[in-house]
């Protein structure tokens, strides 16, 4: 009876270890299912990087066909904008609108093709512009100029301004190649805007159509709203 007895209990202790084999192989398969090899997560942190450079390319180039950024370069804009001076320029306003009287755009001249320039818009598509002694007539009416420190010691016959076209000049009159030494400007080869100043820290602010620059920037409007001692 003691025999049979441990015969049976050694049957059964093979059997229960059957098992146990069984399960812990069946749990180390799933281990192995489930836990990722090192070339899947670099395949993971790959893909990863790739989507962030794409993504950060689109938004590049969003932002590019809305805004861009543009140096001053020389005098001609003086005093409203320095030599070497910053500016954000707005290139989705003009498919919006048209261009109007004040606005300082930047734009590729004709006679320098490739090149950026920036000057105030002054004539509008069919009227008339004219210089005398250095005050502008539009139709011939006398333009009021509040940005204009250094006006013009030239004059100027009367042109129409075409359809397409635009007359722009410089703030600083004696210092500055526009339309009235090289005529009209195509619309077509307007950049866009001039709407922020962001360096230098001095010059931040808009860029206004019918006032001097200094009066629009952050430094001046803060001053006016400090009482002073």
């Amino acid at each position: 009876m003691s025999n049979l007895f441990d015969k049976d209990l050694g049957k059964d202790s093979s059997v229960d270890a059957y098992l146990e084999a069984i399960e812990a192989e069946t749990t180390e398969e799933h281990v192995e299912e489930t836990t990722p090899t090192n070339w899947d997560a670099a395949k993971t942190v790959a893909r990863e990087v790739a989507e962030t450079i794409v993504l950060t390319v689109i938004i590049f180039f969003l932002i590019q066909t809305v805004v861009r950024n543009f140096r001053v370069v020389g005098t001609s804009m003086a005093p409203n904008l320095h030599d070497s001076q910053y500016l954000i320029v707005d290139k989705i306003s003009y498919r919006l609108g048209e261009p109007q009287r004040g606005d300082v755009i930047v734009f590729e001249p004709p006679n320098r093709p490739g090149e950026d320039y920036v000057k105030r818009v002054i004539g509008r598509p069919g009227e008339l512009v004219e210089v005398k002694n250095g005050q502008v007539f539009i139709n011939n009416d006398p333009l009021d100029e509040p940005y204009v420190v250094y006006p013009a010691s030239y004059s100027m016959s009367q042109r129409r301004v075409g359809s397409e076209e635009l007359f722009v000049l410089g703030d600083n009159r004696n210092s500055s190649s526009d339309s009235h030494n090289w005529g009209m400007l195509l619309q077509e080869k307007v950049v866009g805007k001039a709407w922020v100043s962001y360096w230098p820290p001095g010059q931040w602010g808009v860029i206004p159509r019918d006032a001097p620059s200094e009066t629009a920037t952050l430094g001046y409007l803060l001053g006016d709203l400090i009482p002073s001692e």
